[in-house]
């Protein structure tokens, strides 16, 4: 008689405390729970859950009192800030893939485009479109000397005048007023390689007014890699603002274990007092133009002027000879380590050598003939490329220095466009793959600290790369035993795999390993 009402109490007591806990329960959009929450610190992880409210981490700890209408269950996974790549060229890709998924499916969260001298001149207007178009990543930019240059000088083999140097200043201010977080140089590439350390400097003068970082591709990464490093410490002294070398490598079989002088180079100057960090691909392979297999000075103008050079008997003999004497350098007998991953003349040569091409031509299988075949292929408008050409201990000794961080150097992918290189795909998987779990080159504390809070630190990104309460709400949770990269030289279109899910101010991009098609990212601009 007596066991239905107590029954019913007992009920009522349960739907009361429910709807108590749901009115006085604090209320989050997202609580990510039950993970092991590695913070970006470089601290060991702790077991904590994450609450996510209007694109903010609102509470981390143990969250009884948090209720909210998305919880994932993390047990088992890391929970770490959403990876910062701080070597991009997205220019260009945003339109064909805002929704960035190469990026996405490898952990990242937000990029710095604008390296190696490329950027948009007008930075304002840039921002404009990324926020009217939306991607899925978040995006900050340096402004690109060369392309400033460019702008004010065309490609011309000469030093600038005072008019137009102060114009290129005007439009250096211009950008860092925008929000651009620096600037970057290609010196390496035209035409910024015409330019004098003193112009470099100027420029870097006005961003260091703005509290900017300036970043270099130098003017060598192999036999003269020691004056470059120089030149770009010097630029940072001068100029009195941080210093950022990017992709830090040696090229060439002849430069192979020269790391031990050149990591160096960078202790004694932070020793020094100098704000200097470096980043670096894990790969022993590089990416560039074909073009950079040629003279400078060949180079100059407009393609008109590039055909023009290259169809005249001499200068062709001259240039021949000149790539046929870096190669020796490299004591390689073909263009074998040289592999087309686009060239827009002829796409079914992607993916191919200049040996390979050669002979497919029906040439001689004669490294004079191939060097002939590189002046065809640059007549017809140049290629992007593959270089092979690094070695496995340097890039290794190069990783374990502790203020190095990891960058794609990647472009937004177009799936199944060309051969491109797969650091592209798979630069973050294959750290965590290769070098922490199966080599144990670096811990995975330090792993993610690379990746996220040093980069952020670097480039002055407030509220990321860490995971904080009142930081934006960027997040990546991955499985450490299965996390890897799949993309390969030879099949490169393949995404990583091991991550879960990704988190982008606030909304939940990657969805138990699928892409969900939101467009969350936001641009983020330098405070001035």
């Amino acid at each position: 008689m007596f066991y239905i009402p107590a029954m019913r109490k007992i009920l009522l007591f349960l739907l009361i405390q429910s709807i108590c806990f749901y009115v006085f329960a604090q209320q989050a959009d997202l609580i990510i729970k039950n993970g092991k929450v590695l913070d970006g610190t470089g601290n060991s992880w702790v077991y904590a859950d994450i609450a996510v409210k209007d694109g903010k981490i609102i509470a981390i700890g143990k969250l009884k009192s948090y209720a909210a209408s998305r919880t994932i269950d993390a047990t088992g996974l890391i929970v770490s800030p959403g990876f910062i790549d701080v070597h991009t060229h997205i220019e260009g890709d945003e339109k064909k893939n805002p929704t960035a998924d190469n990026f996405i499916y490898d952990g990242v969260t937000t990029v710095i485009t604008g390296n190696c001298g490329i950027s948009n001149v007008d930075l304002g207007l840039y921002f404009r479109q990324l926020d009217s178009l939306g991607l899925s990543i978040n995006t900050a930019s340096l402004i690109g000397h060369n392309d400033i240059r460019k702008a004010v000088m065309g490609t011309a083999l000469r030093d600038p005048t005072e008019a137009e140097m102060q114009q290129m200043e005007g439009l250096v201010a211009k950008a860092m007023q925008d929000g651009a977080v620096g600037m970057s140089t290609g010196l390496i590439y035209i035409p910024g390689t015409y330019s004098k350390t003193e112009e470099v400097v100027r420029l870097a003068k006005v961003v260091s007014a703005y509290h900017g970082i300036y970043t270099s591709h130098m003017r060598d990464e192999g036999d003269s890699i020691t004056a470059a490093i120089e030149e770009a410490l010097h630029i940072g002294r001068v100029a009195k603002l941080p210093v950022e070398i990017s992709h830090f490598k040696l090229s060439g079989q002849q430069n192979w274990g020269r790391s031990s002088v050149t990591v160096p180079m960078i202790i004694k100057a932070r020793e020094e007092g100098l704000d200097v960090t470096i980043d670096q691909y894990p790969y022993t392979a590089s990416s560039t133009s074909l073009s950079t297999l040629l003279p400078d000075k060949i180079l100059a103008d407009s393609q008109d002027s590039i055909v023009a050079r290259l169809s005249d008997p001499e200068t062709v003999k001259k240039t021949v000879d000149y790539m046929l004497a870096k190669l020796a350098k490299r004591k390689l007998q073909h263009f074998s380590y040289t592999v087309v991953a686009y060239y827009k003349a002829d796409t079914s040569l992607n993916g191919k050598s200049i040996e390979e091409i050669n002979t497919l031509k029906g040439r001689k299988h004669e490294v004079g003939e191939e060097a002939l075949t590189i002046i065809e292929m640059m007549k017809q408008g140049g290629a992007s490329m593959v270089f092979h050409g690094m070695s496995e201990t340097d890039v290794t000794n190069i990783m374990k220095y502790p203020y190095n961080m990891f960058a794609s150097d990647a472009s937004i992918r177009i799936y199944g466009a060309g051969s491109p290189h797969p650091r592209g795909y798979g630069t973050n998987a294959r750290v965590l793959a290769k070098y922490v779990r199966e080599e144990h080159v670096l811990s995975l504390e330090e792993a993610i600290r690379r990746m996220t809070s040093l980069s952020a630190q670097k480039f002055q990104l407030k509220d990321r790369g860490l995971l904080r309460e009142g930081f934006a709400a960027d997040i990546v949770v991955f499985d450490p035993v299965t996390v890897k990269d799949l993309s390969t030289y030879s099949q490169p279109h393949q995404y990583s795999t091991g991550f879960k899910y990704v988190v982008v101010n606030g909304a939940v991009t990657l969805d138990n390993g699928k892409h969900t098609g939101l467009r969350n990212g936001k641009v983020i601009k330098k405070e001035n």
